[in-house]
């Protein structure tokens, strides 16, 4: 293999294009781990798009008309952090040199809002393309909403053989041909190898037609990945399709130039050893004795290109300046709230009202809308039954400002999408489905956690008392699966004015939000009506006495379940019962100690019940009336008898316990 020649580029430019290599190179073989050969490859594509393509400001990285770009091919961060660097994102060369190493700003995969510049968490194939399905929603809604001189960008995806692969993808981007969204520009990046070897040992997809048939415009640019002209003119060509997304095909050569690796799997997840990085280096014009080397006149070029967005990011402060009637609404989209005074819309029921929580939070988001301005979404084909049904015009290229989507029968593209739309930002993204279902949407729901995604994932048909659907459809282990996750929002209301509290968490936090509700209307509490002890996490709904003999704890349906079982303790055998309601653990996880003594009495036996697998209630109850088994099929009311949850069966258990604490003492 001879000297790399340059193609459609300036000697300065190949020069860079070299030093993305270089970098590509010494990183991964200082941290003895990660993926050279992807970057080493895209380094030429990496170059158009951040010097001639691509409309951003690096001194201002949170503008919000950028261009978005998404590396859903994480494993080759070392390219997003090479030109995060050059083009002066904040990054420093130490922060190159110390990739994936503790504390590092460059970990393995790139993190939102660890590292300036990188838009969404990818690593997990597959969820940066959906994640890019969701920013071209957010981009055409806020763009139909308040004007091209507020919103006109583009969204730009690197995917590989992997992401296409992973089944999100194909969900995501069946969703994004049906709705006909432009402005997004994906480059598949072709280069027929996976870890385990080349492509064909498991995959065999015509991929162009695939896409076709989604409804995308393709186009099949083959052997060019060298060629910075004719990658300049075919993400320029993809950037004027309005009405459909984009995929560019490009057929690289992992690992290139090196004689050695290049087109092999070695080169995917593994460095290439210095011998082999020398020998790289000599047909690049690298100095092969240097490491991280990066020449003055190099890191100029892509400061210089850093800057360049400068003009439009002015621009766009002045139409922002200039905005009178719409500010607050603009305003409140951006910073992902609600109107100053929002929850004084949030509806109130009364005491003896039977109302499904599900129901209660579609009446909710009926009575926020105009005061939630950027509020979007809808259900996953079971829109009316979650409770995700918003009646202002359905999004599609024909009402692109139209604030109801149908996700379709697509759990996990609608996650992975609903994602993007939150970090891309101006937007509130809902989604509903059977509680069941969120094992569907588990991936990407954890990352929404790690990334910090502002987006509220609605669950319904919570517990057993779904009913003749039977096990299939009754969620018995999702609650304790889902609160295992760090920074997700969990929260099982008791009524729907608990639900209604519930919602302002949603709407205030910053973090992801999980509202899980019941099928079966339940009754109204004395007590719920704008009870902020919600927002704590847990409550005293029935106090009993200051000094009880007993603790009662409930979440969501089962919570009515304890007020009537305190009923007959009461009356039956005189014992005091304190009742809380316990809708998030998480919340109330976080109050001082001394307000979760006083709802909770350390002396005091405590007796939980929820209708799901108990794991994880010794943290706050003594016992728990649990489901750690699968449901039945049968009326919702009968399946929950059978299965214990009723008054009789929690007082007989309260009993129980208090007999057998008298016995241990």
């Amino acid at each position: 293999m001879g000297r790399v020649v340059p193609v459609g580029v300036s000697d300065l430019e190949q020069r860079g294009i070299n030093v993305i290599r270089g970098l590509a190179m010494d990183a991964p073989q200082r941290a003895n781990s990660g993926h050279p050969g992807t970057a080493m490859a895209l380094a030429p594509l990496a170059h158009v798009l951040w010097t001639r393509v691509m409309s951003y400001d690096a001194s201002e990285p949170d503008w919000p008309d950028r261009d978005r770009f998404i590396l859903s091919a994480g494993h080759a961060s070392i390219l997003l952090y090479s030109m995060l660097y050059l083009t002066g994102f904040g990054l420093e060369l130490a922060d190159i040199e110390a990739f994936r190493q503790w504390g590092s700003r460059t970990p393995g995969h790139p993190e939102r809002h660890h590292t300036k510049g990188v838009e969404v968490t990818t690593g997990p194939l597959g969820q940066g393309f959906g994640n890019g399905v969701g920013m071209g929603i957010a981009e055409r809604w806020l763009r139909a909403r308040f004007g091209p001189d507020l919103c006109d960008h583009h969204t730009f995806v690197i995917c590989s053989d992997g992401d296409l692969e992973e089944g999100v993808s194909h969900e995501a981007a069946s969703l994004a041909g049906h709705l006909g969204l432009g402005r997004l520009v994906y480059v598949y990046d072709d280069n027929h190898i996976t870890i385990d070897g080349d492509t064909e040992l498991a995959y065999s997809d015509n991929v162009p037609e695939r896409f076709r048939a989604y409804g995308w415009d393709v186009d099949d640019i083959g052997e060019v990945a060298n060629d910075c002209d004719a990658l300049e003119a075919a993400l320029l060509r993809a950037k004027a399709v309005e009405d459909k997304p984009s995929l560019i095909v490009l057929r690289s050569h992992i690992g290139y130039p090196s004689p050695k690796f290049t087109d092999t799997a070695d080169a995917h997840g593994n460095p290439l050893g210095e011998d082999e990085i020398r020998v790289t280096k000599e047909l690049l014009g690298l100095p092969a004795d240097k490491q991280f080397w990066v020449p003055d006149d190099v890191l100029a070029m892509y400061r210089e290109a850093g800057l360049r967005g400068d003009g439009r990011r002015r621009a766009w402060d002045r139409s922002q300046a200039a905005l009178t009637n719409e500010r607050d609404a603009f305003e409140a989209c951006l910073t992902g709230h609600g109107l100053a005074g929002w929850e004084t819309k949030l509806p109130t029921w009364q005491p003896g009202e039977k109302v499904a929580t599900r129901v209660a939070s579609g009446k909710v988001i009926e009575a926020i809308l105009d005061v939630v301005p950027g509020l979007i979404g809808g259900g996953a084909d079971l829109t009316g039954n979650t409770g995700t049904v918003i009646k202002e015009g359905v999004q599609g290229a024909n009402e692109p400002g139209g604030r109801q989507v149908y996700f379709g029968i697509r759990e996990h593209g609608m996650a992975a999408a609903m994602n993007g739309a939150a970090m891309h930002g101006g937007v509130i993204p809902v989604g509903g489905t059977f509680f069941v279902f969120s094992d569907y949407m588990k991936p990407a729901v954890r990352l929404a956690a790690i990334s910090g995604a502002h987006a509220v994932f609605v669950w319904t048909h919570d517990s057993v008392g779904l009913g003749e659907d039977g096990p299939t459809h009754q969620p018995i282990e999702q609650l304790a699966g889902l609160r295992a996750i760090p920074q997700l929002r969990l929260l099982r209301p008791a009524d729907a004015n608990e639900t209604a509290q519930a919602w302002r968490v949603a709407i205030d936090d910053d973090m992801p939000v999980g509202l899980v509700l019941s099928r079966q209307a339940l009754p109204v509490l004395e007590g719920t009506a704008g009870n902020e002890g919600v927002l704590r996490g847990a409550y005293v709904l029935e106090r009993g006495a200051d000094h009880p003999d007993l603790v009662l704890i409930g979440t969501g349906s089962e919570v009515h379940l304890c007020v009537a079982a305190a009923a007959l303790l009461r009356a039956e055998d005189g014992i005091t019962v304190r009742v809380v309601s316990m809708p998030s653990w998480d919340l109330f996880e976080e109050q001082e100690e001394a307000y979760r003594d006083e709802v909770l009495p350390v002396e005091v036996p405590t007796l939980a019940v929820e209708a799901g697998a108990s794991l994880g209630w010794d943290r706050w109850a003594d016992d728990v009336v649990a489901l750690d088994r699968f449901g039945s099929s049968a009326p919702g009311s009968e399946a929950l008898a059978k299965l214990g949850f009723s008054p009789e069966n929690v007082a007989e258990r309260a009993r129980e316990l208090l007999a057998d604490l008298q016995e241990e003492e």
